[in-house]
């Protein structure tokens, strides 16, 4: 196993610690699983109240009355020199979009600024198998990783306030699907009736980092 690079650790106030694991470098998924595995240790350590992964990074949050943060991180680099990167076992899941339209109307645009056609920027998005990285922002998320490079692209200038639920996204380098109306300065492309986020369920979100995700156009407006 290579060693991994040293993680950058930083304060967020008196009670969370932010480990950025990519220091700064692009998005990497082998970094990723990393982090996935150090949340999954450390959650249990006396004092953690909670772990968040990002993308690359974690927070964890932490009761300093119990646990002094010099000992979280010692803790925090151990535990991330010993985690060997295995990818979490997730679920594979196809997600259907409805593609242009109303239901994505930045398609015809977004098309044309990358001097494709709108079959062509479809078939890219619904190409990879994407990986949910992180799960957050909002409740139910999901940071996808896998876009095909060729579809990146600068988040809007001036966001929407509203981007309704469902909808099916690009921002920068990375993919994502509305679970509720939100603001967002994302490219809207499709959107899926898959319910992202049900309070009322046993597991409130329906993705978790490790499932994988593929999109199955269903129609094109």
């Amino acid at each position: 196993m290579a060693e991994p690079n040293s993680p950058v650790l930083s304060y967020e106030g008196p009670g969370a610690l932010l480990l950025d694991g990519a220091a700064g470098a692009a998005f990497s998924d082998a970094v990723q699983a990393r982090i996935w595995q150090l949340a999954e240790q450390i959650k249990h350590t006396a004092g953690v109240l909670e772990t968040v992964p990002g993308m690359n990074n974690l927070m964890t949050v932490f009761d300093p009355v119990v646990l002094d943060g010099s000992v979280l991180e010692r803790a925090v680099r151990q535990a991330w020199q010993a985690a060997d990167g295995s990818a979490l076992e997730g679920r594979i899941w196809d997600v259907p979009v409805f593609y242009g339209g109303e239901n994505g109307p930045d398609l015809v645009d977004f098309a044309a600024r990358k001097s494709m056609s709108v079959e062509e920027i479809i078939a890219r998005h619904a190409a990879p198998l994407y990986s949910v990285a992180a799960v957050g922002a909002m409740p139910g998320f999901v940071y996808l990783s896998g876009l095909d490079p060729t579809l990146a692209m600068p988040r809007l200038s001036s966001p929407r306030n509203g981007v309704p639920v469902g909808s099916v996204i690009v921002g920068g380098a990375q993919a994502g699907i509305m679970p509720v109306t939100a603001p967002s300065g994302w490219h809207i492309l499709g959107r899926t009736d898959l319910s992202l986020f049900d309070p009322h369920r046993a597991r409130p979100a329906f993705f978790k980092p490790g499932d994988r995700i593929r999109f199955v156009a269903k129609a094109v407006s």
